[in-house]
């Protein structure tokens, strides 16, 4: 490992105010090297921790070597996962690239989500070797700030332990389109509670009043609000483009990210989407100067660094299949004046894209000025010295990432949540919680898990009960990528409810849905023997709740409709504008007779 260098030059040296490091760096640093610092690219890890050499393994072909040494640039998305001490290694080579260049300016490791059941690879990683917590709506269904604040200090602990700095999350747009493939990673569709756990979150991250070297940074997105999408459809496709506010409810979107702000958050990220019908330009907000400019920094007063969301200037490959630079309002420019584009709306830093190449020309040429540049990249040097990643954060144990990463009390802290963030919708009877060991027929659960707590029967007829686990319908998309996207109708096909009816009208049945979107289940509703909603509970901790080990304390972040035709009817900007509901947002039962209860906004 390289030994840190001696404070040679005053960037170099920690006891200096972090502007004058900033300042003395600058002055130092290249026209290319200032360039690199504002492309943000993605980058797998090599097999064993290795630093890839393989260009079928690395983002639009370009490896992370090529990236720090050859394009100087210093911020990397990890993809992908592995052993904590495979991460923990492959960050120190990383470093030690980086330690290598001409001014040695660290690497900074940024990473979508990693801590819970996500399946989409384009949002978010499963948690692997780190603790598994509910998806972030079901921290919403808790209604507790605290729980959220020790579940992202949890993030920061284990993040830090591998080198991972940066936290491109907390999601804060709202849940007020229910069709909409990211509701999981909301905090459901009040826009109160989603400033109140959204702030915990940043604060957790923090680990402190201001980043410091065992702070994870935490990047806040999608600006101004991502939620309400024109038929649920998400931006990541050109289908999905458009943002309407037919109920005239902007301004609730942004509440969220105002609380942030007031927090001291110092990272945004706008999305893709484009602005139907308001006041601001009808281009997508990574190049709305009427939103970045404008809302964000002069109404708003966010002086941090604002990142694009990933691959808005070039084309670019996923999955091996073509996507198109996500440039909505503006795909008749080319990449480089897309760059301006942005550039001139107020961006600092280019998600997803590794093309500095294109930004020098437009320096010199005097098309942007140096000024600007210097703007950028001065917020992005001023938060690597906040992080200490010049100092003693640069490079971190194998031995300690091991010994921390999915360490028994985080698994537990994680278990719990996922206890807890279970919704009683239905309770016949009082038939939960279950007492001995009933027969129990299983679909959708692991029988070798049921076991454990249950005589297990493969014919519901001769059961006593049946417990059916599903996941909220979604329409299968074309393209390897979209399908990742759970979009669309939120009611099950007719084949598959009449399956599903038959099973439970044969034998009391217990319920258990996935709301990664509000189902739209009414007859299960009424013929199930009890529901329940998860957002992420593995076997083992729904069986606890089952049983009356633990009690189910979630309450629905939003509400569940009662037919496909209350979701055409209601407004994507607007929550809770069904007049009836099948349950209504905030709607939780409680064991032993205890009557609904609902959280307020």
């Amino acid at each position: 490992m390289v030994a840190r260098q001696t404070a040679a030059h005053p960037y170099q040296d920690p006891a200096l105010p972090v502007g004058e490091r900033v300042a003395d760096l600058l002055g130092r640093m290249t026209l290319a090297e200032k360039a690199g610092q504002m492309f943000h690219a993605m980058v797998w890890m090599g097999e064993g921790g290795a630093l890839s050499e393989d260009p079928q393994r690395a983002s639009r072909g370009v490896t992370a070597r090529e990236m720090i040494a050859g394009k100087q640039m210093t911020h990397l998305c990890l993809l992908g996962s592995g052993p904590a001490r495979q991460i923990a290694g492959w960050h120190n080579r990383i470093q030690e690239l980086a330690a290598g260049t001409r001014l040695g300016i660290p690497v900074t490791l940024s990473t979508d989500p990693r801590h819970s059941f996500t399946e989409n690879p384009g949002t978010g990683a499963l948690a692997g070797a780190f603790s598994e917590w509910p998806e972030p709506v079901g921290l919403a269904a808790l209604c507790d700030p605290e729980t959220v604040r020790r579940f992202a200090d949890t993030v920061r602990r284990e993040y830090v332990a591998v080198g991972l700095r940066l936290a491109l999350h907390p999601q804060l747009d709202l849940a007020t389109e229910p069709r909409w493939s990211r509701t999981a990673g909301t905090f459901g569709e009040d826009a109160r509670l989603a400033a109140r756990l959204g702030v915990a979150y940043i604060e957790g991250l923090r680990g402190g009043r201001e980043l410091g070297p065992d702070s994870v940074s935490a990047m806040v997105k999608h600006f101004p609000g991502g939620g309400p999408q024109k038929d649920g459809e998400d931006p990541h496709f050109p289908h999905g483009k458009e943002q309407v506010y037919p109920g005239g409810r902007f301004d609730y979107h942004l509440e969220p990210f105002r609380a942030a702000i007031d927090a001291g958050v110092t990272q945004v990220m706008p999305y893709y989407g484009v602005p139907v019908g308001t006041e601001y330009e009808e281009v997508a907000f990574g190049f709305n100067g009427s939103v970045i400019t404008g809302l964000l920094r002069d109404q708003l007063g966010f002086d941090g660094i604002v990142c694009t969301d990933f691959a808005i200037i070039t084309d670019h490959h996923i999955m091996g299949e073509p996507h198109e630079a996500r440039a909505w309002g503006v795909e008749q420019l080319t990449p480089a004046e897309r760059i301006l584009a942005a550039l001139a709306a107020g961006v600092d830093q280019f998600g997803g894209e590794s093309c500095p190449e294109l930004l020098v020309p437009l320096v010199r040429s005097g098309m942007v000025p140096v000024s600007r540049i210097d703007h950028s990249v001065g917020r992005l040097l001023a938060e690597k010295f906040r992080l200490g990643l010049f100092d003693e954060r640069r490079y971190v144990d194998p031995d300690l990432a091991e010994a921390t990463v999915g360490g028994a009390g985080f698994v537990e802290q994680g278990a719990d949540a996922q206890r807890r963030s279970v919704t009683l919708l239905k309770n016949r009877g009082e038939l939960l919680p279950l007492a001995g060991r009933p027969r129990l027929y299983v679909e959708g659960a692991d029988p070798a898990v049921a076991e454990r707590y249950a005589e297990i029967v493969d014919d519901p007829v001769a059961a006593d009960l049946a417990l059916l686990r599903l996941t909220t319908p979604y329409e299968h998309r074309p393209g390897r990528f979209e399908s990742f996207f759970h979009s669309g109708r939120l009611d099950f096909p007719a084949q598959r409810l009449a399956e599903i009816l038959v099973l439970l009208r044969v034998v009391p049945t217990i319920v258990v849905i996935h709301l990664e979107r509000p189902a739209v289940i009414p007859e299960i509703a009424e013929h199930a023997a009890a529901l329940l909603g998860v957002y992420g509970t593995n076997d083992e901790a729904l069986f606890d709740v089952l049983l009356g080990r633990a009690e189910p304390r979630g309450r629905l972040p939003f509400p569940l409709p009662r037919s496909m035709a209350e979701v055409a009817w209601g407004h994507p900007d607007t929550p809770s504008d069904s007049p009836n509901p099948l349950y209504p947002f905030g709607y939780g039962l409680r064991y032993r007779g205890r009557e609904a209860c609902t959280h307020g906004s």
